[in-house]
C-alpha cells in the first residue's frame, strides 16, 4: 500500500501528536504512525502527570518556549473542554549556588519572571510538610503545575482527528528513505509516501535515523506514589506545589501533590541505561525503599506506603537540551526527539515550531540549542 501526504509523522508520544493536532489545523494532510496505541505507558509520556515549571533552570533559553507553551496549554483546554493544567506552584529548592536554584533564579531575573526567594525558615513555615535544612533555599514561581499527559495526548489526537488525520496504531516503522521530491516509510502495515516527514519516536530514535550516529541514550525512569503518614492535608494541590529539589551536587529528586492517588515522587537522571524493547518495567524493592529514604529526609509526612508505581524512559542528549532541527542530508525530515526527561511541558510550542518549519515560516524562537550539528566532530 502507498499513500500520498503532506507530513507523515512517525511516533505520536507529547512531540508527535501535537505535531498533528498543529498540522492538521493549518490544512495540511497528516498521518500519524506508532508502534502502540496512544496514549500508551510503553514510551516516555506517561504517568499520570508532568512538571509544567517557567523558571527554567538548564537554560533562560527556554524560557520564552515555555511561555508560548502555556498559552497553548490554555488554548487546547478551550479546544477540548478538559482540564489539562493545575497550577500549584513550584518550589526549586537546594544550594544557594547549587545548579537548580541558581539557574532557576538566573531565568527568573533574566525573564523577569514573578518569583520569590525562600529561606529554609520560609520554605517550613509556608509549606509545613518539606523538611528543609538551613543550608538550602528555593525559588518559588507561583506560575508552576502540573499537566495530565495521557489526556493531553489523547484529545490532541482526537482534535487531530477531527481536522483530518489520520492514524495507524499497532504499525511499527521500519525505515525510511528520500525518494526526490518525496519520502517513503516503510511500516509494517506497508509503504507510505510524504513531502515531508516527522521523526518523533522518543526512544526508538536510534532505530530510525542510525546514518546520523545521534550520541542518544536511554534511561530507565522509576516513579512511584506514596500515602502520607501524617498530615496529609498538607500535600493537596492547594498547600503542595510541584516541586524540584538538588539533595547533592547535581542530584535531584522531584514530586507532585497528592491527587488522590498519593505524593508522587522519581529521582531525575540516576536511572540505569536501557533498551527500549528490553525496558525492566519491575519497581525493586531497593529502588522503593531509596525514594522512601528521600522522602524521610526531606518530606517525612510523606514517606508512608507504597500506593503504586510505573517505569518510564528518559531519551538523552549528552548536554540534556533537546534535538529539534532538519536532518542534515534530508531538509524534508524533521527530527523532534530527544527530550532528555524535560520535554512534555513543550509538547504543543515544539508542534507549533513543527508547523512553522513545514510551512517555510521562520521561527520566533532561539532554536540554537536543539541543532543537530552540535553533535558533529570538532562542534
Amino acid at each position: 500500500m502507498t499513500s500520498e501526504y503532506d507530513v507523515l509523522i512517525v511516533g505520536l508520544g507529547a512531540m508527535g501528536s501535537a505535531a498533528a493536532y498543529h498540522l492538521a489545523g493549518r490544512g495540511l494532510r497528516v498521518i500519524g504512525l506508532d508502534r502502540f496505541r496512544p496514549p500508551h505507558a510503553f514510551g516516555s509520556s506517561h504517568g499520570r502527570t508532568r512538571i509544567i515549571r517557567e523558571a527554567y533552570f538548564e537554560h533562560p533559553a527556554y524560557v520564552p518556549l515555555v511561555q508560548r507553551a502555556y498559552e497553548l496549554w490554555v488554548d487546547l483546554e478551550k479546544q477540548s473542554g478538559k482540564k489539562l493544567l493545575l497550577q500549584t506552584g513550584g518550589l526549586m529548592i537546594g544550594p544557594p549556588r547549587g545548579v537548580l536554584v541558581s539557574g532557576a533564579r538566573r531565568s527568573a531575573e533574566m525573564h523577569r519572571l514573578r518569583h520569590e526567594m525562600l529561606s529554609a525558615a520560609n520554605i517550613r513555615e509556608r509549606f509545613p510538610g518539606f523538611a528543609a535544612s538551613d543550608d538550602v533555599t528555593a525559588v518559588w514561581e507561583p506560575r508552576a503545575g502540573i499537566l495530565f499527559p495521557e489526556l493531553a495526548i489523547e484529545m490532541q489526537m482526537e482534535l487531530a482527528a477531527a481536522r483530518g488525520a489520520q492514524f495507524r496504531f499497532d504499525d511499527p516503522v521500519h525505515s525510511w528513505e528520500p525518494c526526490h521530491d518525496y519520502v517513503r516509510v516503510n511500516a509494517q502495515s506497508g509503504s507510505y509516501s510524504a513531502k515531508h516527514v516527522v521523526l518523533s519516536p522518543g526512544a526508538w530514535m536510534n532505530y530510525l535515523s542510525p546514518p546520523l550516529n545521534l550520541p542518544i541514550s536511554v534511561e530507565r525512569q522509576v516513579l512511584l506514589w506514596f500515602e502520607p503518614v501524617a498530615d496529609s492535608r498538607a500535600f493537596q494541590p492547594d498547600r503542595c506545589p510541584i516541586f524540584i529539589w538538588e539533595y547533592g551536587p547535581h542530584q535531584f529528586f522531584y514530586g507532585f501533590p497528592d491527587l488522590g492517588d498519593g505524593v508522587k515522587i522519581g529521582i531525575h537522571h540516576q536511572g540505569e541505561p536501557s533498551e527500549p524493547m528490553a525496558l525492566d518495567r519491575e519497581v525493586k524493592p531497593q529502588e522503593t525503599e531509596a525514594a522512601r529514604e528521600l522522602l524521610r529526609r526531606f518530606l517525612p509526612p510523606a514517606a508512608g506506603a507504597l500506593r503504586s508505581t510505573a517505569v518510564c524512559m528518559y531519551t538523552n542528549t549528552p548536554d540534556e537540551h533537546f534535538i529539534l532541527d532538519r536532518h542534515p542530508a534530508h531538509p524534508e525530515v524533521i527530527i523532534a526527539s530527544p527530550c532528555s526527561g524535560h520535554g512534555f511541558k513543550f509538547s504543543p510550542v515544539i508542534g507549533e515550531i513543527i508547523t512553522d518549519m513545514i510551512m517555510g515560516r521562520p521561527s520566533r524562537f532561539d532554536l540554537g540549542l536543539f541543532k543537530v550539528n552540535r553533535f558533529a566532530p570538532g562542534a
